[in-house]
């Protein structure tokens, strides 16, 4: 297990269960240094007081805040482990809501809790529990790093994983970014969602890192002197004017090709008549789903036309 980044309890309700938090993820970007290009010496990121030019070690350096020009006012970790703060060694459960109801823009970092000691087992099943059987997630309180953070507990894989989330008025507004009034054709829409059936998937764990693995490839061929590999063709200058429709026509081919599947794809012009096709196998489900619920439908089967007529009769 990872070294433990902080340790406390979980407070829920009267029920406390000790956990230490664990790093969810791990960092596997590439990472350079800085170097003198003339004699590749390395540049070194160095701590100096303004007053006398010292380079100062670690544990020289103090916390200030500046209330006014050329004021600071210091502060001590010490004084900041004994604010009167009711979350700063506990994650204290304040609600339960609906996973859907949490904007994702919201999510930060995520971490593990882990529990600390035989005592925390059973506590920590029941939140597991609790949590699984009615479908929500827990909103938290908590300190760390100076301040007092929000935070989002939910279940994975039998384990218990806290999500740091930003305060509300931390989130801009995206009104001003959001695109002027726009008209679209029906028939550009419907080919749009052709494309998302087209490239669903069951999940995204099969997605890798290629720009980390073409960095890899890179440093590789400069350490063992041999040719760079070649640069990959570019592509068509952003904010070309295109011809939407073409665009999604070839897009809906090109994920049907990378899937296997059939790749015919019956071209839509906008104002004339749209041809729908049978989803494909791997597609199938999801565009069933989807199609039942669209006006613009396929065709109904003669059998309930047939069907109908025979209501209307009776």
């Amino acid at each position: 297990m990872p070294r433990p980044l902080w340790t406390g309890a979980i407070s829920f309700g009267l029920v406390t269960i000790p956990i230490k938090v664990v790093s969810a993820t791990e960092n596997h970007s590439i990472s350079f240094h800085q170097y003198h290009r003339e004699d590749m010496g390395r540049i070194r990121t160095r701590k100096v007081c303004e007053l006398d030019g010292e380079v100062l070690s670690q544990d020289e350096i103090g916390k200030g805040y500046e209330v006014a020009k050329d004021r600071t006012v210091p502060v001590t970790d010490e004084e900041l482990d004994r604010m009167p703060l009711p979350t700063a060694k506990a994650i204290e459960i304040v609600a339960f809501v609906e996973a859907d109801s949490i904007d994702p823009v919201r999510i930060s970092d995520s971490y593990y809790l882990a529990v600390d000691g035989q005592v925390a087992a059973k506590p920590y099943a029941l939140l597991r529990k609790a949590l699984e059987r009615s479908d929500k997630v827990a909103v938290a309180k908590f300190a760390w790093h100076n301040r007092e953070r929000l935070g989002l507990l939910r279940v994975r894989e039998d384990a218990l994983v806290l999500h740091s989330m930003r305060w509300p008025d931390e989130i801009r507004s995206p009104e001003s970014l959001a695109p002027r009034e726009t008209e679209l054709d029906e028939d550009e829409i419907e080919r749009a969602v052709q494309l998302t059936d087209s490239m669903a998937l069951d999940g995204i764990s099969g997605f890798r890192d290629r720009y980390r693995e073409a960095l890899e490839e890179l440093l590789a061929a400069k350490s063992e002197g041999k040719a760079l590999p070649a640069a990959p063709e570019e592509a068509e200058e952003p904010g070309k004017v295109m011809d939407l429709m073409a665009a999604l026509n070839a897009s809906v081919k090109a994920a049907k090709e990378t899937r296997g599947e059939d790749a015919t794809v019956h071209e839509m012009t906008p104002g004339k008549p749209r041809t729908r096709k049978k989803a494909a196998p791997a597609a199938k489900k999801t565009a069933a789903k989807k199609t039942a619920a669209r006006k613009t439908a396929a065709k109904k089967q003669p059998a309930r036309k047939t069907a109908a007529k025979k209501r209307t009769a009776s």
